[in-house]
Parts: structure tokens; sequence; C-alpha cells
């Protein structure tokens, strides 16, 4: 299997590493900013080209794997998909965008190829898949960082992140606002929307909270089948502060399951 890696941060490095391991798959190029290319092929590693553009790509790939944020993703992913290649995705979030989502739809629909978001930093994403086919009452998000995680967001407008000693909720709204407002942390509150009952009635409630010191990400599920809670603190790439561990090993576990004959 042959593969493009979009992106070359601290999330497409360590997927890149991991998935160089596997047997039978290949990253041939990483799609990456003019001017960075020499940084990029540095970054994933690997006899690997960097390119500016999908066009660019002179051969087949099986398929391309996206790690590079929402505007890489806009930048590059539409062309991926036009041209037939399937893409396994981490930014779920530009699906909030609905003149996005919509492109996406009639692109994929006309080329056949599929786009996967991969299910990032929440997990349970299964059980919630399940929960909707027998129909949903209530979705809700509740998102919680150490104020200093919250800083160059819509956070710093609401309250005073640096005088906090107790937790203190600075959105409450639906997964669409959430990723509009809030864009470096819309793909999360996307993939549950996603999963369950949508953008627009998914509720999501975001905190500032100085007692905790990783991420925490809680979902609280009622439906016909019943109800669930569940709960994960997330750990950051140790590369980056700022990046999901878990998001970028579900990107790697993505490339298992395909390779898969037998799933659970």
């Amino acid at each position: 299997m042959k593969l493009a890696i979009i992106g070359y941060g601290a999330i497409a490095a360590f997927a890149a590493r991991k998935i160089q391991e596997m047997h039978g798959v290949q990253i041939s190029y990483v799609l990456c900013r003019e001017g960075r290319q020499e940084v990029a092929s540095a970054q994933i590693g690997g006899d690997v080209k960097a390119v500016t553009k999908f066009s660019d790509i002179q051969e087949t790939v099986d398929l391309v794997l996206e790690a590079g944020g929402h505007e890489a993703f806009r930048q590059h992913v539409f062309d991926v998909l036009a041209a037939g290649v399937d893409v396994v995705s981490v930014s779920s979030g530009v699906m909030a965008n609905e003149e996005d989502a919509q492109k996406l739809a009639k692109i994929t629909d006309e080329s056949g190829a599929v786009l996967h978001f991969a299910t990032g930093a929440i997990g349970a994403m299964d059980a919630l898949n399940a929960a909707a086919v027998g129909g949903l009452t209530s979705v809700t998000y509740i998102g919680r960082k150490k104020p200093a995680g919250w800083k160059g967001s819509r956070a710093e407008e609401v309250i005073d992140l640096d005088s906090l000693v107790a937790p203190a909720i600075h959105f409450e709204g639906t997964a669409r606002e959430a990723a509009s407002l809030y864009p470096k942390n819309a793909n999360v509150a996307a993939t549950i929307a996603m999963s369950g009952i949508g953008m627009s009635e998914t509720k999501v409630k975001l905190y500032a909270d100085p007692t905790v010191q990783k991420n925490i990400h809680e979902i609280e599920v009622e439906g016909a089948f019943g109800s669930f809670a569940f709960r994960i603190e997330g750990s950051a790439l140790p590369e980056n502060p700022k990046s999901s561990a878990l998001t970028a090993m579900s990107l790697v576990a993505a490339i298992q399951r395909r390779q898969a004959k037998i799933i659970s």
C-alpha cells in the first residue's frame, strides 16, 4: 500500500514513524507548503518526496492521510478525492462548515472516493454509532483543559484565564457553533456530532479548569438504547504539548484496520 501524507507536524511525524514499521505499507510522499519541502521530508523520514500539490505526484498512491489541520485539508483533500483516491483524515471539524460538507459530499459521490475521519482524541464512537441506529434523544460533549490550553482562543474574550482558581465555562452551545468559534478545538465535537445526532443537535460545553493536568473529554448520551457516559484524559505528544497522542494513534489504527482481514 503506497501512501501520501498531508502535514509534517507532531501528529503526522508520529503516525509516519509507526506506519513505516508496518509490513506492506510505504509512505512515498508528503504534501506541504511551498518552501517547506526539506523540513517536511526530514520530519516524516524515510524515502519520502515532498510536494506542494497532489497533482505533482506522478505515480499511483492508494491512500492519502491528512494530519495537517483544516487549512491543509481545504488546500489538498478536495483535489485528492476528486482524483478518486481515498483519504483518512483527523480534521473532522471541517464538516461543521455546511458549504465544505456539501462540496465533499458532491465530490465523493462523483469520484467514488471515500473520506474516512479517524476517531482522533475521543473514544466510544462505536457505541455512539450503534446507539444512533435506534434513535438518540440527547448527546452532550464536555471538554476541559487547563487555562493555558485555551490561550489564543475565544475563551480569552470570555474569561480571565490567568486568574482562574476554579473551573469556569466559557462556551455552551451546539457542535456547529463550537466548531465555528473554536476552529482549533473543533475536531472532537465534530466527530461526536457526525457519529451521533448531528452538528446542530449535539450540545457542547467547554471549560477552562485549573484543577486538571490533561485534556479531558466527556460524552453523555441518551436514546432508545438507554444511556452511557464516557470520559477520557488525553496526554499530549512529547514533541508538541498541543497535539493529542490519541489523535496520532487513531490515524495509525485506521491504517491497521484497512489492512486487517479480521476486524473487531
